[in-house]
C-alpha cells in the first residue's frame, strides 16, 4: 500500500536568523526563490532571513513573508534533491501564515500573489496589534471547555479567547495585555502552567478585526484557482473547498481559533498504516506538535539542508545579491 504523505507548513514564531541560507548556498531551486521573493517585495528580505537583525526578523511585517518564502525555498530543494514529490501527497497544511504555504504549494495561487498576500497580512496584524497593548499566553494541561471558562471568568470585559488548540494539553489564549495577565495568574492557580509568549499582538482573536477587514479586500482581488490537491482550513480543520469559501476562510481565521489538534485529528483518520509526514524549514514546532498528538508517526523534519542529500555538481553561490 502507498504511504501516504502529509507536507506541513509553519506558521509565525518558527522564524529565526540564518533560516534557509544553508539552502540557497546548497540548491539553486532555492536560491531562486529567495532572488524571486526580493524581486517582488523590493527590498532585500533574504538578508534578513539570513543574518537578520533578530528583531527585524520577528516583526510581523517581515516574519510573514520571510517564512513563506523560507518554507518554499525548503520544498524546491527537497525537490531538486528527489527526496519530496508535492504532486504526490495526500495533503497540505499549514499553521495559521502556513496555510497560505500550503495553498500555493496545492496550485491555488502563484507564488508571486502568495507572497503579496502574506506581505500584506503581517502589515495588517502589525497595525492591528499596534492599535491594542494585547499579546498571547500558553496554557499547558486544560481541555477546551477548562480553558474557555478561565477566558470566561477573566475577561472582565475585555477581549480573552482560545487562540490555538495545537496538540493535547496545549492552547494558547489571546487577548488584551491586562486579560492575559489576569489568564496567567488564574491558570497557576487552577494548577496549569501558563507560559506568557513574546508576540506582537492577540492574534486570532477579535482584536484583529481590522485586519481581516483590510485582508479581505486583498484577497478579493488576488486570482485564485481550486487547489489540485487537499488544503486543510484552520478554522474548520477539514479539507477547502471552493474558491469563495477559502477566501472566506483565510479572512475568518485572522480572528477565529486555528484548530491544528483537530486538523492533525482528521488527516490520522483517513491516513493508511504508514502515514509520511514532513514539516518544511523553518523549525521544527510542528513536528513537536505532532509527536504529542501520535508518538509512533513518521515525522520528517526538513528545518536545515541537513536533511537533504548533497547535490554532487552545485557550487555554492557566494551571494544572492
Amino acid at each position: 500500500m502507498p504511504t501516504h504523505l502529509y507536507i506541513l507548513c509553519p506558521g509565525q514564531g518558527a522564524q529565526v536568523v540564518g533560516m534557509g541560507k544553508d539552502f540557497a548556498d546548497a540548491y539553486p531551486a532555492a536560491r531562486e526563490v529567495f532572488l524571486a521573493a526580493n524581486r517582488i517585495l523590493g527590498f532585500d528580505l533574504a538578508a534578513i532571513c539570513f543574518a537578520g537583525p533578530e528583531d527585524r526578523l520577528n516583526q510581523t511585517d517581515i516574519s510573514q513573508p520571510a517564512i513563506y518564502v523560507t518554507s518554499i525555498a525548503c520544498l524546491r530543494a527537497a525537490q531538486q534533491a528527489g527526496v519530496i514529490d508535492p504532486s504526490t501527497a495526500s495533503a497540505f497544511a499549514g499553521l495559521s501564515l502556513g496555510e497560505y504555504t500550503a495553498l500555493h504549494l496545492a496550485g491555488a495561487f502563484s507564488f508571486a500573489d502568495g507572497l503579496k498576500l502574506v506581505a500584506s497580512r503581517g502589515r495588517f496584524m502589525q497595525q492591528a496589534a499596534s492599535a491594542v497593548p494585547s499579546s498571547m499566553v500558553s496554557i499547558f494541561g486544560g481541555d477546551e471547555a477548562q480553558v474557555a471558562s478561565l477566558c470566561a471568568q477573566n475577561a472582565n470585559g475585555e477581549v480573552l479567547s482560545p487562540a490555538n488548540f495545537n496538540s493535547p494539553g496545549q492552547i494558547v489564549v489571546s487577548g488584551t495585555t491586562a486579560a492575559c495577565q489576569r489568564i496567567t495568574a488564574a491558570a497557576a492557580a487552577a494548577g496549569l502552567k501558563a507560559l506568557p509568549l513574546k508576540v506582537a499582538g492577540a492574534f486570532h482573536s477579535s482584536l484583529m478585526e481590522s485586519a481581516a477587514r483590510q485582508m479581505a479586500a486583498e484577497l478579493e482581488k488576488t486570482p485564485f484557482s481550486p487547489p489540485a490537491l487537499p488544503v486543510y482550513a484552520n478554522v474548520t480543520a477539514r479539507p477547502h473547498a471552493d474558491v469563495a469559501s477559502i477566501k472566506r476562510l483565510l479572512v475568518a481565521q485572522i480572528v477565529q481559533s486555528v484548530r491544528w489538534e483537530q486538523t492533525m485529528q482528521t488527516l490520522l483518520a483517513g491516513a493508511g498504516p504508514e502515514p509520511r509526514f514532513v514539516e518544511l524549514a523553518p523549525g521544527r514546532v510542528l513536528t513537536g506538535l505532532l509527536k504529542k498528538i501520535n508518538r509512533r508517526l513518521n515525522v520528517e523534519n526538513l528545518a536545515s539542508a541537513d536533511a537533504l542529500a548533497k547535490p554532487k555538481s552545485v557550487e555554492a553561490p557566494r551571494s544572492l545579491r
